[in-house]
């Protein structure tokens, strides 16, 4: 195993994966089914996660309230590739991890895209799974072991933070970049001791793994992580009225998770090719805000009144900086300037 792959990735290559964006798009799955060269398209990206995005997606509900566009979904694997495609501008809208973003905040990357909606707030559906016969039992045992990680991501973060709380320096385990499946994969063939990742991934792997921590533990200690909705700040100022109908689609859904369960998870399971009993286990396992904590200050806020998804991100900026994951951590204002309010709360009643 190469020294490279027991660091984190460089900036300098994530920049770099910029000039093969076409292969990076050409390889993910795209649905633009019933595609009409006459009227404009809006590029959304999404990720494989239990969230009312895939509900939005599976309902039709954005080509339902925007019949004079095409509406494109792109599926992703992880947040380091949807910033690298907002670099290129090939999407208007995504579902990604709040680590992602506050890396596509700050230099080198500064993307410009704000935060319009937050799809759920990490708890067990992300967390850190050691193999059975590895003799991992604590985040302390980890030192000297093969741990994958999609880089760049909420997971990653995590991961970093649980070291960085037991005292362990990454230097000291052998961190892998593998996206999700690949994990799996290394997983099956005795590759990788442990794995942080997220669902449905991570359900697989728990199968033959023990849970060591979780996303919702490292919230408790200072470390939430987020899925949130971002949309790129030329196209929110282009269009406002298809973000808002865009959010009133994404809150519509958070409303049915809370109160038709069995027809949220029938939609998610739709999405991610399962049951619906596996995909209302999944949902359990995120914490899903109500549209009235939506727009609460503790989460996106008000117009003119941004809330404190912004000092998540800056905390998380921080973090990354002290992680020397970037090169340092821009002011808070930046952070507060990416959350977008305009219309908030009434447009997410609109459902």
């Amino acid at each position: 195993m190469t020294n490279n792959r027991t660091r984190t990735r460089s900036l300098s290559a994530l920049l770099g994966a910029l000039a093969a964006v076409v292969l990076v798009l050409a390889g993910c799955s795209v649905d633009n089914s019933g595609s009409d060269s006459s009227k404009p398209t809006i590029r959304l990206a999404y990720q494989s996660f239990p969230s009312g995005d895939l509900i939005v997606k599976n309902n039709r509900w954005l080509e339902d309230a925007l019949p004079d566009y095409n509406i494109k979904w792109t599926k992703f694997d992880s947040g380091a590739d949807i910033n690298t495609a907002f670099v290129a501008k090939e999407v208007d809208f995504a579902a990604i991890g709040s680590s992602p973003v506050a890396r596509g905040l700050s230099a080198p990357l500064n993307i410009p895209y704000q935060v319009a909606f937050v799809l759920d707030v990490a708890g067990d559906n992300e967390a850190l799974v050691a193999r059975n016969g590895t003799g991992i039992n604590t985040v302390a045992d980890l030192k000297g072991k093969r741990v994958a990680t999609a880089f760049a991501s909420t997971a990653h973060y995590s991961l970093l933070a649980a070291l960085n709380q037991a005292g362990v320096d990454p230097k000291d385990v052998d961190l892998i970049d593998l996206q999700p499946q690949a994990s799996l994969a290394a997983w099956q063939r005795g590759d990788v001791d442990a794995v942080y990742t997220w669902l449905p991934t991570l359900d697989e792997l728990r199968k033959t793994g023990k849970t060591i921590i979780a996303s919702r533990e490292l919230a408790t200690a200072g470390k939430p992580t987020l899925d949130l909705g971002v949309v790129s700040s030329s196209f929110a100022t282009e269009h406002p009225e298809v973000v808002d109908k865009w959010r009133a689609a994404q809150a519509r859904a958070l409303t049915q998770i809370k109160d038709d369960p069995a027809a949220a998870a029938d939609a998610v399971a739709a999405q991610l090719g399962t049951t619906p009993d596996d995909a209302a286990n999944q949902l359990k396992q995120g914490t899903y805000l109500t549209v009235a904590e939506l727009t609460s200050p503790t989460w996106l806020g008000t117009e003119g009144n941004p809330g404190n998804v912004a000092e998540n991100l800056h905390s998380a900026a921080v973090f990354l900086a002290e992680q020397q994951q970037i090169p340092s951590a821009p002011p808070l204002e930046t952070f507060q300037k990416a959350i977008y309010t305009k219309g908030l709360p009434g447009v997410v009643t609109q459902q």
